[in-house]
């Protein structure tokens, strides 16, 4: 037996424990818990069930193991669904309230000048092996090209360019009731979390939109622009966001959308064609300023793709006094969340850690392992930046570094080819190797001793 190697496992096991104990104690999690109307009525309290599942995917367990069969806990795996299932606690104001806290730490670490952003984007949720679960619909999956039965996690992110942080999500069911499998299956009260979440479930995708950035503002969060995939690219969204923040999204080829050039309405392929391009090999081709349906200007810059037959690519920005090159680099931005979903399915165990089939329970459940990501967030960010090591570092080092345009335009061709292949081979690879990059670092923070930096104290500092 290699006691040398037990010994190891079992201190890393330790500062792992330490690590996600500090974070929790620093962020004042029970709290936002409290404050959130997520208290005790009995038994155990919440913070120590909130501690226990949040921590089940760094012990290597599934919520059968590591709830259900575990003799060694405190509390029986009743007390964890009902913790869960609870329709009146407010798992959103928890979110946005422990993102805030994070992102002003962020903050200090990052000059007033670099762009925060919001992003937005939509995922599925697979519960292709369930039939009872509440709201369950079939779902088309763009990525395989074929439906499944499970929900759109449409979700909402904050990222200062080097760290990503998941702010709000909606669980979407179909709007369809013939592509409903399950309809609501609880009585609640009309005032309860749970029933306004299951409303928001019943509604098409793009009409949350707006509500969500609103509520990340006014929850304090600065941001100075809002990136969209191609797939939120209309007039009528442009139009209402761009009342909050400027907007940059891939734009679509469709015969619907139409802009106003010259005196004629044209679709972004015949406008494409309109214009004089830069000669030789550059990289942004051209850019025009267009008027859409809803009287919005908007400028659009295209840049080339030599991935696919078609030759470029449309990004539109609502604010047309942005170089072409701060779009295009600020738009790279949106690659986070697509590492922000990797992650969360193939190692935060997002879909196939527990198979609640309660509304409730699967919000609850999104929310802590979202919370997982923060954590992870947070400790990458105090391992990589030297400015967390305390004052003196602070003032001699230098900001990390943001964004390149180059970096930037590698992103939109790896987001672009990711969008129109059924199987993205290369794309996976790349994604994948992303996340086992960050990943390879949090299991590296791991390894190391007690963490270096207490939030609050910089917090208070600022």
């Amino acid at each position: 037996m290699n006691y040398t190697q037990q010994y190891r496992d079992q201190q890393e096991a330790k500062q792992l424990q330490n690590r996600i104990s500090s974070f929790i104690k620093d962020l004042k999690v029970g709290t936002l818990l409290h404050g959130s109307g997520i208290r005790k009525l009995r038994g155990v309290s919440p913070l120590t069930l909130f501690t226990v599942i949040f921590s089940l995917p760094f012990q290597g367990v599934n919520f059968a193991q590591g709830i259900v069969r575990n003799p060694d806990l405190g509390f029986k795996k009743d007390a964890a669904y009902d913790f869960l299932k609870n329709p009146r606690h407010n798992w959103r104001k928890f979110m946005l309230n422990l993102v805030t806290v994070v992102a002003r730490f962020f903050d200090v670490l990052t000059s007033e000048e670099r762009e925060k952003v919001l992003i937005i984007d939509d995922s599925t949720y697979d519960r292709s092996r369930s039939k009872m679960v509440e709201l369950l619909a079939w779902i088309h999956d763009h990525n395989i090209g074929r439906n499944l039965k499970g929900f759109r996690l449409l979700t909402l992110g904050w990222s200062d360019g080097n760290s990503f942080l998941p702010l709000d999500f909606v669980l979407c069911s179909s709007t369809k009731p013939d592509k409903r499998l399950q309809g609501i299956t609880k009585e609640l009260d009309k005032r309860s979390c749970g029933y306004k979440r299951r409303i928001e479930a019943l509604t098409k995708s793009t009409e949350h939109l707006e509500a969500m950035v609103k509520r990340a503002i006014n929850f304090g969060l600065r941001a100075d622009y809002v990136l969209m995939d191609s797939w939120f690219c209309f007039p009528k969204i442009l139009a209402a966001l761009g009342k909050h923040l400027p907007v940059i999204c891939m734009a679509k080829d469709m015969p619907t959308i139409l802009y106003r050039h010259q005196g004629q309405w044209v679709r972004l392929g015949r406008l494409y064609s309109l214009l004089r391009k830069k000669p030789g090999k550059a990289k942004i081709l051209t850019s025009v300023v267009v008027e859409t349906k809803e009287g919005q200007q908007v400028k659009i810059v295209f840049v080339r793709n030599r991935n696919k037959k078609r030759q470029w690519l449309g990004i539109v920005s609502t604010d047309t006094k942005l170089p072409d090159e701060e779009i295009v680099r600020i738009y790279g931005k949106r690659w986070d969340i697509e590492v922000f979903f990797k992650m969360m399915k193939h190692y935060l165990n997002l879909e196939r850690e527990t198979q609640l089939r309660d509304y409730d329970g699967m919000i609850a459940h999104i929310t802590i392992a979202m919370s997982r990501y923060i954590f992870l967030a947070v400790e990458q960010r105090s391992h990589d930046d030297p400015r967390t090591l305390g004052s003196l570092f602070f003032a001699c080092s230098d900001e990390m570094k943001d964004l390149s345009i180059f970096e930037a335009l590698q992103r939109i061709l790896s987001m672009a080819m990711d969008k129109i292949r059924s199987a993205g081979i290369v794309t996976e690879d790349v994604a994948l190797a992303l996340v086992d990059s960050i990943m390879n670092i949090a299991i590296d923070l791991l390894q190391t001793g007690q963490r270096l930096f207490r939030h609050n104290n910089a917090i208070t500092g600022s």
